[in-house]
């Protein structure tokens, strides 16, 4: 059986990096999620339901682990204007723990969890339906191959609470998410506003020694970090492309510092290939826009390098910062051809696909997911792709050049057709329409049921791609 390490690192910063707080107490307690996988792969699966929501939902310390919840400091910039005023205002670093199986530290993080020194005035409460939401994001994003937090609990708290964005009052809850770090690139901001150097160095060590050990050693630290932050970041944002994914709310202080997508808030799936589509009402000018978040998330990163500037030099960290280009374009082919069971060919050929694909997904509208769905395996799919709803989208002679370019790689030994997945009209998808059908029946009648069958199904797409726990750890 798997046994439960516990560590307290983040602590070793010191009392500069955050503020020790207390849980809310909540009214009720009811468990409506838990990630049994990472449960097994983390020694927890033996926790009784009790367990769960002692931990989970009063958050009594796990065994060994951090003996007191800490509201971690940083700032940020939202919507590109600086905010010093951030900092966790309704969550908590819970604890942290070595996972047994490739050894990188993991913490548990909440979000609902109650009032802290940041909350600036706010309630610090998650909506039920925000837990759900996150949930679905989490669970699909992971099956599209998407290096993302995990939505490792979620417990109702039997509060009503009042947002002007969704019919109040509404139900509460508090989630707890799993992920790799909660250091993001607003903790460094902070630091640099402070013109705090020597916790910015520590915080640097921090990072290195904790999340890039492969870094000890270098001649300048600063600059081998943010390259290797760089191509996290990159390759998440080449990620979110082939996921046809937009986050919403790419503010410096969620992003991280592993590039792990995470903090999931007016997400949305593209229905079609459309650049200048959006998720969040509030982005009344598109900067948060699916076809900018590569841009943003480049932006974001020109940030951290600015921070880090005092602890090397513009001359050293600028190559590091300029590779975020090269990163994206290598990564973003891979992904898609990853994405349809491809084997990659070259460079060139390979990057030429990827722009003949999406000039033909833009002029056509063609439904984004129901392409990668249909034609996975590439050529071994023409069949399936003709039964398609999409067929007619096919037919045309602007997919020709698709068409073609699709005959000229071969599937990779996983694509898995055989899988029962793949016999499907449609592949399940997350559109706005279909979060908000799986959300009434919870409102109206406190169903559940058609939110399981969702995840069943979610983890059969999952499967079909062969993302189990041991590959959607990330990188």
């Amino acid at each position: 059986m798997t046994r439960f390490i516990p560590a307290c690192f983040h602590q070793s910063l010191g009392s500069d990096f955050f503020d020790p707080v207390a849980p809310a107490d909540f009214p009720q307690t009811l468990l409506r999620h838990r990630d049994r996988r990472w449960a097994e792969r983390l020694g927890l699966a033996g926790l009784s339901e009790a367990d769960w929501l002692r931990h989970f939902g009063r958050f009594e310390p796990l065994p060994g682990a951090q003996a007191q919840p800490l509201a971690l400091r940083y700032h940020g910039h939202q919507f590109r204007s600086y905010n010093p005023d951030l900092g966790d205002g309704r969550g908590f670093l819970f604890a942290q723990c070595i996972d047994p199986v490739d050894g990188r530290l993991l913490d548990f993080g909440t979000k609902g969890s109650g009032k802290t020194p940041w909350s600036r005035g706010g309630d610090g409460r998650l909506t039920l339906k925000g837990g759900v939401r996150e949930i679905l994001a989490t669970e699909m994003l992971e099956a599209l191959g998407v290096y993302t937090s995990k939505s490792f609990c979620l417990v109702e708290t039997g509060e009503q609470l009042w947002r002007g964005d969704e019919p109040s009052p509404t139900r509460s809850s508090v989630l707890t998410r799993l992920s790799h770090s909660h250091i993001r690139i607003g903790t460094f901001q902070r630091l640099a506003y402070l013109e705090d150097t020597a916790n910015l160095a520590k915080l640097l060590d921090y990072c290195i020694a904790h999340y890039y050990p492969g870094l000890e050693g270098a001649t300048d630290k600063a600059a081998a970090f943010l390259e290797a932050v760089v191509a996290n970041v990159a390759r998440l944002g080449a990620q979110w492309t082939g996921a046809g994914f937009v986050h919403g709310v790419l503010n410096t202080d969620n992003i991280n510092i592993t590039g792990e997508s995470f903090d999931y808030g007016p997400w949305r799936f593209l229905p079609v290939y459309d650049p200048d589509f959006t998720a969040a009402y509030f982005d009344e000018t598109g900067l948060y826009g699916f076809g900018r978040q590569p841009d943003t998330l480049a932006w974001n990163l020109t940030r951290l390098a600015e921070c880090l500037v005092p602890l090397s030099s513009i001359a050293a960290l600028e190559p590091a910062l300029n590779s975020v280009w090269p990163v994206f374009r290598a990564e973003l082919p891979k992904t898609i051809l990853g994405r349809l069971g491809l084997e990659p060919r070259d460079t060139e050929s390979d990057s030429a696909f990827v722009t003949t694909l999406f000039g033909f997904l833009a002029a056509s509208k063609a439904p984004y997911e129901q392409f990668f769905f249909d034609w996975r395996g590439g050529r071994l799919s023409a069949e399936r792709a003709a039964s398609s709803p999409a067929a007619s989208f096919y037919a045309s002679e602007a997919f020709r050049p698709v068409a073609d370019a699709l005959e000229g790689f071969a599937p990779t030994d996983t694509v898995n057709l055989d899988h029962a997945y793949f016999a499907r009209l449609t592949p399940r998808t997350m559109l706005i329409d279909e979060v908000e059908a799986i959300w009434a029946p919870i409102a109206e009648s406190d169903d559940w049921s058609l939110f399981h069958a969702t995840l069943a199904q979610i983890a059969q797409m999952r499967e079909a791609y062969g993302v189990g726990v041991e590959t959607s750890a990330g990188p």
